[in-house]
C-alpha cells in the first residue's frame, strides 16, 4: 500500500515494506499491551468502572404519581421520592382531547382505582441504577424516570387502555408488562423502550413472573370490577388462565387452567382468578392467592396438580359482602423466605399480615396492617415487607418471629414494593 505522504506519481522506497511491517507488529504489540493492563486495571485509559450502586426498595404510591426510595434492610428509613408523572399535563390533554381515551381513563378512576387516578401500579430499574421504569395504569403505558433528573427518557403506550403488573427478566435487560384490557403482554427493553416481542393471554392480565428456567408466567384474572361476586356467578368473569411462554421467543409452551385442577382438588367453589403467585426457590411448589379467597393454595409443577390449601383467618371487622372486596381481592400480597421455608402473607381485606411455616401450613401471629397490598422480600432477606395502602406506610415483618420490626411513612396509596438498585450518593432527582 502506497506510503500517503508519497507523491502518486512516485514509487514507495524499496525498504517502505520491511519498515511497515515492523511499525505494524510494533503498534500490535503495544495495543495488545494496552488491552492487558487494561484488563488487569493497570492503565485509566479503559471504559470507567460501573458507578457504585445502593440496593433499596421501591414503593409505588399509586394515588399521589410517587415512588418513595427506602432502605432495603436496617430501619428501611426513606432516602428519596421520585414523581413519576412529570408529563401528567401533557398526557391529560391528550386524553381529555379524545373521547375514548376519556372514557376509559374515569372507568379506571371510577373501577379498580376507587375513585383516584392510578398513577403507579409497578417499577423497576435498570441494571445501571440510573433510571426507574413505572407502569402508569391511567396513562396507559410504561415510562423510564432518570433518577437524576426526574425526566422522563422513554415512553411506551400499551395496547388497549390500561397497564398493569410488570416483572424483570432475571438479567435485569427486559422488562414485561400487562396491558389489562387488550389481553397482551409486551415484552420491552428496559434501557430504551423497544418492544421486544408480546404474547397474547386470558381475559385481563396481571402478575408476570420470570422463572429461573427461561420462562416467563401470565396469570390472568379476568373481570374484576364487577358486582357479580356470588360463587354461581363466577362463570362471568371471563376467560382466566395461566399463559407460560418462552422467554426468549415468547412462543407458548403451556396454558394452565386452573379451574379444572381447583375441580379435581374438590374445590369446585373457588375463583381460578390466580392473582399474586410465587415459585419455591428450587421451582417445584408455586403458591397463589385467587379471588375471594382468604388464604392460599399450593401447586406442585411436577405432577401439575394443587397439593394443599391454606384457609387463614377473617378479621373482626371484615364486611362478609363479597362486592365490597377491593377488585375480588379478599388477600392480595405474597412472598416466600430465601431459604424457602417460609411465606409471607397480605390479608388484605382482613387488615392483617402473618408469616406462614411452609412445611405445616402454621400461621404465626397476625400483624395489625391496613389493607395491606402487597410482599416481598428484604435485601437482607431476613424480612417480609408489606405495603399498607389503608395507612400510607410500609412495614417489615421479621420471617424468623413473625412480629413487626420496622415501619417508614411514604405516600398515598402503596401499593408495588419492589428490591431495586440506585447511585450509592443518590438522595433524589435534582430536577423536575
Amino acid at each position: 500500500m502506497p506510503d500517503p505522504r508519497t507523491p502518486a506519481h512516485r514509487s514507495p522506497r524499496p525498504d517502505r515494506p520491511r519498515r511497515a511491517s515492523r511499525v505494524r507488529r510494533a503498534g500490535g504489540l503495544l495495543a495488545a499491551a494496552l488491552a492487558l493492563l487494561a484488563a488487569s486495571g493497570g492503565t485509566g485509559a479503559a471504559t470507567p468502572a460501573p458507578a457504585a450502586l445502593r440496593e433499596v426498595m421501591f414503593v409505588g404510591n399509586n394515588w399521589d404519581g410517587t415512588a418513595d426510595v427506602i432502605a432495603a434492610r436496617g430501619d428501611f428509613h426513606r432516602i428519596g421520592r421520585v414523581d413519576v408523572i412529570p408529563d401528567k399535563e401533557e398526557r391529560l390533554r391528550e386524553i381529555y382531547l379524545n373521547p375514548v381515551k376519556l372514557a376509559f381513563f374515569l372507568g379506571v378512576r371510577n373501577g379498580p382505582g376507587e375513585g383516584h387516578d392510578q398513577f403507579v401500579d409497578d417499577m423497576y430499574a435498570t441494571p445501571d441504577g440510573s433510571s426507574m421504569v413505572v407502569s402508569r395504569p391511567s396513562f396507559a403505558d410504561v415510562v423510564s424516570i432518570d433518577l437524576r433528573t426526574g425526566r422522563v427518557n422513554w415512553r411506551f403506550p400499551v395496547a388497549g387502555h390500561r397497564s398493569d403488573h410488570m416483572a424483570v427478566s432475571p438479567d435485569g435487560t427486559r422488562v414485561a408488562v400487562s396491558a389489562s384490557t387488550a389481553n397482551t403482554v409486551h415484552v420491552l427493553d428496559i434501557e430504551t423502550g423497544r418492544q421486544v416481542g408480546s404474547f397474547a393471554t386470558g381475559d385481563k392480565p396481571h402478575e408476570n413472573v420470570f422463572t429461573s428456567d427461561g420462562l416467563l408466567w401470565n396469570m390472568s384474572i379476568g373481570e374484576v370490577t364487577t358486582a357479580l361476586d356470588a360463587p354461581w356467578l363466577d362463570w362471568t368473569k371471563g376467560d382466566r388462565r395461566i399463559t407460560v411462554v418462552d422467554a426468549r421467543t415468547f412462543e407458548t409452551v403451556r396454558v394452565i387452567d386452573m379451574r379444572a385442577r381447583l375441580d379435581a382438588f374438590g374445590r369446585s367453589d373457588l375463583s381460578d382468578a390466580v392473582r399474586p403467585l410465587v415459585l419455591t426457590p428450587d421451582g417445584k411448589k408455586a403458591y397463589f392467592q385467587v379471588s375471594f379467597l382468604g388464604g392460599f393454595l399450593e401447586y406442585d409443577l411436577d405432577t401439575d396438580r394443587i397439593t394443599r390449601l391454606k384457609n387463614l383467618p377473617g378479621g373482626p371487622a371484615t364486611d362478609p359482602d363479597r362486592t365490597t372486596w377491593v377488585n375480588d381481592s379478599r388477600h392480595h400480597g405474597l412472598s416466600v423466605s430465601p431459604d424457602g421455608g417460609k411465606l409471607c402473607v397480605a390479608g388484605t381485606m382482613d387488615d392483617y399480615a402473618t408469616v406462614v411455616d411452609r412445611a405445616t401450613l402454621q400461621e404465626g401471629p397476625l400483624v395489625p396492617a391496613a389493607k395491606p397490598y402487597w410482599a416481598t422480600v428484604s435485601g437482607d432477606g431476613r424480612s417480609c415487607v408489606i405495603s399498607e395502602s389503608g395507612s400510607d406506610r410500609v412495614s417489615a415483618i421479621d420471617f424468623a418471629t413473625g412480629r413487626r420490626v420496622a415501619t417508614v411513612e411514604v405516600g398515598d396509596h402503596p401499593q408495588r414494593v419492589r428490591l431495586a438498585h440506585v447511585p450509592a450518593d443518590w438522595t433524589g432527582p435534582s430536577a423536575g
